[in-house]
């Protein structure tokens, strides 16, 4: 009988510690996961469209086309040269100078870019083309606070079903890309390193408002891990812990308020050390509103909350 005490005596003990262990991870919770989270994505995603934009300006690698004026192109070309050593093999670099001021940022390192079976006649117009994106020690720091974040690994772009933002332009014709890759070494300002899978899928459309052409890009996931599907990301955080981030509403930004402020869009981040998920809400005000978004009324962030048994906290970022 002593015995059997004893252990439900140990049992509740364990039972208290780990009630006391989950309580004080729900207080010490600050959405440092889904911060970064965030950063990864945006960082990648705005490589991605540097590189996407300069091989479409080359007509020798992008292919049949509707020509897009070169100058449109390199207007928007900031802080980075174009190495053109390899392009007749289908490769070209990006090579960042790590000074120049660009959208708040300073880049430094490389992207390098090939085009997969460029000696069999692929070109980037092409439907199923597949651009192979490569960062080299690419670093993106904030130019407000000095924070940076470092890349080191491979994507793969899909051109799914052909054509390029001239195309979209022009004839109003949509652009899908899908955004795959295993293992990107991700390195943040404090040292740590993390590792991540991304799985993405991005539509771009047009549309006349009002006599103005609006072009809106919409974020989905598409990738599947232990059980869980419309991932867009996987992998472990700057802890170490395991972590998925699922897009339970797309992720939607637009030129009436830029790509770096997404309109809306619901995420839900788990990791595996704790047991609460970090909610994301993307199209905030500064008070935490889901704003309604127009020319006059664009959103100023996005939050993050989380919730254990009755209570609920949260956590607002602004965009870059």
């Amino acid at each position: 009988m002593k015995k059997v005490a004893f252990l439900f005596v140990l049992l509740s003990l364990i039972v208290s510690l780990d009630s006391c262990k989950k309580k004080k991870a729900f207080k010490n919770e600050d959405g440092q996961a889904s911060e970064d989270n965030r950063n990864v994505q945006q960082q990648t995603d705005n490589a991605v469209s540097d590189g996407d934009n300069v091989v479409t300006s080359y007509p020798s690698l992008t292919g049949k086309q509707i020509a897009p004026p070169k100058n449109e192109i390199f207007a928007a070309q900031c802080g980075f040269t174009v190495d053109l050593t390899d392009s007749s093999a289908g490769s070209i670099k990006l090579n960042y100078d790590g000074v120049t001021v660009c959208s708040n940022r300073k880049r430094s390192g490389s992207i390098k870019l090939t085009i997969q079976n460029y000696s069999q006649g692929v070109r980037w117009y092409d439907t199923a083309a597949v651009l192979q994106v490569d960062y080299i020690d690419y670093k993106v720091t904030r130019a407000s606070d000095g924070k940076s974040i470092k890349f080191n690994g491979t994507h793969y772009v899909t051109n799914v079903i052909g054509g390029n933002i001239w195309t979209l332009i022009i004839s109003g014709n949509p652009v899908i890309r899908t955004i795959t890759g295993s293992n990107l070494q991700v390195t943040f300002d404090d040292g740590s390193v993390s590792t991540w899978n991304i799985n993405r899928k991005y539509t771009y459309t047009k549309t006349n408002v009002n006599g103005t052409d609006v072009y809106t890009c919409t974020g989905e996931g598409i990738g599947s891990y232990n059980g869980e599907s419309n991932l867009e990301n996987w992998g472990t955080t700057r802890d170490g812990d395991a972590f998925t981030s699922k897009v339970e509403s797309p992720v939607i930004w637009n030129t009436t308020c830029g790509w770096w402020a997404p309109v809306q869009g619901k995420l839900n981040i788990k990791v595996s050390a704790k047991d609460f998920s970090l909610v994301v809400t993307m199209g905030i005000n500064s008070s935490g509103d889901v704003v309604t978004p127009s020319a006059n009324n664009c959103p100023w962030g996005w939050k993050v909350e989380w919730s254990y048994k009755n209570k609920t906290n949260d956590k607002k970022f602004a965009y870059w």
